[in-house]
């Protein structure tokens, strides 16, 4: 059995935070947030790595982040730039932001052979929900003939334990079948906290009351292989069609939507009682450095993660 791979998109800017947010310390030994996701995913089973970073954080991201794991899992890098495209086509002059999660996660293909999970690299997820995506893709269930729907899956969270204190977060908020499968993924913007719930505030001022208690998702999936064939399939036409635009990014949820719309995907939503958290906002991260001291206290971590 193929131990799964795990695949850490750390290419972001992190523009509303301010400077690279994935190599900030948040642990008393100095532990990144990716440092707890590569400890949680050993744990879990994982025996790869795959960072996808850029080139011109390159240096540091290695000597601060990737060498920590070198010595305890296989760690693999791979580049997600703007010139990273199929043939045919040439990044517009008015092109600077990066194409997306769908294209940050394609860019991986070559390094990527067995079941794999894609996560954030600035946010946390917590060991239940990596025991949970390792045990499911460990088993990962393929389509048995073309006419199959491949199975892929979601962790999915509590909306509750997702927000933050200091503005508002878009999030997938997510509906199932009785089955347990992804009917439908909102990807809903300007979601606020509100006492023990939150409220979504329209463009025109309009307000939506949420309960707190709907699934969302926190782009943590499960994938086997078979997914690069149709990422490979959706850029082309998104390239196509809006190449160039300068603001048009290829998103990864836009991409499983339109593959459940055709029948050719069916997601599992997997649960988790697990809080996320992570940085958005600068301010956040002194309750991430608390959310780990209590952790910590919790006995879930050692002091120093790696001793």
């Amino acid at each position: 059995m193929a131990q799964p791979t795990l695949l850490v998109m750390a290419a972001g800017i992190g523009s509303r935070y301010g400077g690279l947010k994935q190599i900030e310390p948040v642990g008393p030994g100095g532990e990144t947030i990716i440092d707890y996701s590569v400890y949680d995913s050993i744990r879990a089973g994982f025996g790869k790595l795959v960072f996808v970073i850029r080139h011109d954080i390159e240096e540091a991201f290695r000597e601060i982040v990737g060498r920590r794991f070198e010595d305890k899992i296989d760690v693999r890098y791979v580049f997600q730039e703007l010139d990273s495209l199929p043939a045919g086509f040439s990044v517009p002059e008015v092109r600077k932001k990066p194409w997306g999660t769908g294209h940050a996660v394609l860019v991986a293909e070559e390094e990527v052979r067995e079941p794999f999970a894609v996560i954030n690299g600035d946010d946390f997820y917590g060991a239940e929900s990596f025991r949970a995506l390792g045990d499911y893709l460990r088993n990962a269930p393929h389509a048995r003939d073309a006419n199959e729907p491949e199975e892929y899956a979601m962790v999915g969270f509590t909306l509750r334990q997702t927000l933050s204190e200091f503005g508002h977060v878009a999030r997938g908020i997510c509906s199932a079948n009785e089955r347990g499968f992804l009917e439908e993924l909102v990807e809903t913007t300007h979601i606020e906290k509100e006492g023990d719930g939150a409220r979504v505030v329209g463009e025109s001022g309009e307000l939506r009351r949420l309960t707190g208690a709907e699934t969302v998702s926190m782009n943590m999936w499960g994938f086997t292989p078979t997914l690069f064939e149709h990422l490979r399939e959706q850029f082309e036409v998104f390239l196509e069609g809006q190449v160039a635009d300068p603001k048009a990014e290829f998103f990864l949820p836009s991409v499983i939507n339109r593959l459940m719309e055709q029948g050719k995907a069916q997601i599992r939503i997997l649960p988790t009682g697990d809080s996320w958290f992570g940085v958005t906002y600068r301010e956040d991260k002194s309750s991430v450095d608390e959310s780990i001291r209590c952790l910590i206290a919790q006995k879930v971590y050692a002091p120093k993660l790696w001793a």
